[in-house]
């Protein structure tokens, strides 16, 4: 498969000119129901004063978001600080123990903030797969980390764990479920790597230090325990060219990000106003559609921002963290929809690549699919919309398997090459833009309400055909166009078309 054709640049052009004045308008009828709707009794709760100077109420409806930049703010800006300057200081006196040290402060920050019972589950939970993982056997590895994560997603053995760390601190439960279910995956990648090692065993306290880096312990990403201990353990610390700046400016671009954010929050409720199913019956067609692409692109960015903050400080401890997930703007197909690569790279290697090979084949596929959504299920906490987002997540994955399969079969593999590169990318370019709508109704469901997703589908795709349908796919169609060209530049970039008396790779 070679690189397409570029595009005419004039048509370029245009597919500009739409999305922008697309995305103007779509955010103008937001911009107007946010406006004229402030002071409706549904927005009382999740509408709050923001800007007094400006006189505009700001979007508080996302807790997380609010927990991050005010409650826990400062918590979690003294401890990271305090394991930036302590992680330094000793590892610039100590640097071939410098794993043990981040363990010893994220073990220490732990205790203090949640209490010796609390630190005595986790470590329960440590000593319990770490005894499983010593046996050498994947099935029970995989056995013992599900029955240990559904112990804390699943009543009664949730509360009954919950109810033994005791306490008043305010973010409490959210840190309890965050630091279990964070540390039973780390524990379960610790075993399924051990079952790798060919010479004895792993350590407990191998273990422990990976578990307690503190940057990765309450809320990700997950780092697999092969490449947390090849990177932690390095004592050859050295820094590529220009890092630490640009470390330093992308500290300064997520600082840029939340302030962006908090812009938007309070001239467009993009939150608030899908939960008032009432006002959403009467907003336009054009209003749903924005509304459901600007709350993914709005998880994109948060998700984008929180892992960009650890991962920051964790590119300052000399290691390589997994990257934030790809902007849902970018995205045209299921297989790189992801909101926390961490998770995404730990099931891909432990669950989906595992039993799906090269992905290649229908039905090993559509087991590997199958496997890989029960445990993401299972993570996310079993329930109704949970189960609704796995089957639908899981079928366009592997609708987009069975589509290319068609399409490679004569006659249509021949059609596309007797039509050419550039023409191609347009054919194609019309069946990603419906797939992009699948990926924003399909997720947006999570992200809102099964209700929301239900109604902005049945308004784009039955209610608003043809003119609303065909309008919002062809501006989508631009949008997705642009993205291929910029990856089309981006594989030459990496790999040139030969120039001297070679033939140029085409679709």
């Amino acid at each position: 498969m070679g690189i397409k054709a570029a595009l005419p640049r004039y048509e370029l052009y245009l597919y500009t000119a739409v999305l922008g004045l697309a995305l103007i308008w779509a955010g103008s009828w937001i911009f107007e129901a946010s406006s004229e709707n402030v002071n409706r009794k549904a927005f009382r709760e999740s509408v709050k004063p923001g800007w007094h100077y400006f006189g505009r109420k700001m979007d508080v409806a996302d807790f997380e978001w609010v927990m991050w930049f005010t409650t826990f703010r400062n918590h979690i800006l003294f401890a990271l600080a305090g394991h930036v300057i302590f992680a330094k200081i000793l590892t610039l006196v100590a640097p071939k123990h410098r794993s043990f040290i981040f363990g010893l402060y994220g073990g220490l920050a732990v205790l203090v903030t949640m209490g010796w019972t609390f630190m005595a589950l986790v470590l329960s939970h440590c000593i319990i797969l770490y005894s499983v993982a010593t046996v050498k056997s994947k099935l029970m590895c995989f056995a013992a980390g599900l029955a240990t994560l559904a112990s804390i997603k699943m009543e009664p053995y949730n509360s009954w764990q919950e109810s033994m760390v005791t306490g008043s601190f305010d973010l409490q439960d959210i840190l309890f479920y965050g630091g279990c279910g964070f540390s039973i995956m780390r524990c379960m990648s610790f075993g399924l790597e051990n079952c790798e090692k060919k010479d004895g065993n792993y350590k407990f306290s191998d273990l422990l230090k990976y578990n307690f880096y503190l940057p990765f312990f309450f809320f990700g990403p997950v780092m697999t325990f092969d490449r947390y201990h090849a990177q932690a353990n390095r004592t050859q610390l050295t820094r590529k060219d220009r890092e630490l700046w640009n470390i330093t400016s992308k500290a300064l671009t997520h600082l840029g990000v939340v302030l962006v954010v908090d812009f938007f929050f309070h001239y467009l409720y993009i939150l608030t106003i899908p939960s008032d199913m009432k006002l959403v019956t009467k907003l336009s067609d054009w209003c749903l559609a924005g509304l459901a692409y600007s709350n993914l692109v709005y998880d994109w960015v948060k998700a984008a921002v929180m892992f960009g903050v650890i991962n920051t400080v964790a590119t300052l401890d000399h290691l390589e963290p997994p990257q934030p997930p790809k902007c849902i703007t970018m995205l045209y197909v299921f297989s790189e929809t992801h909101f926390d690569r961490g998770i995404n790279d730990w099931l891909c290697k432990y669950v989906y690549d595992y039993i799906g090979g090269d992905h290649d084949r229908i039905f090993r596929e559509l087991l590997a699919t199958l496997c890989t959504f029960a445990v993401t299920t299972l993570w996310l906490g079993p329930c109704e919309v949970v189960y609704i987002w796995s089957v639908l997540n899981c079928f366009g994955l592997n609708f987009e398997l069975w589509v290319a399969k068609l399409f490679s079969l004569p006659p249509f593999s021949t059609l596309e090459r007797m039509m050419g590169g550039a023409m191609s990318r347009r054919v194609r370019g019309v069946f990603n833009a419906a797939n992009f709508w699948a990926i924003v109704l399909y997720n947006v469901l999570s992200l809102n309400s099964l209700e929301f997703a239900k109604l902005a589908g049945g308004r784009l795709v039955l209610k608003g055909f043809p003119l609303s349908t065909l309008s919002v796919l062809f501006v989508t169609y631009c949008g997705v166009q642009l993205v291929k060209e910029r990856e089309r530049r981006q594989a030459l970039l990496d790999e040139p078309e030969p120039v001297d008396g070679g033939k140029k790779k085409t679709e």
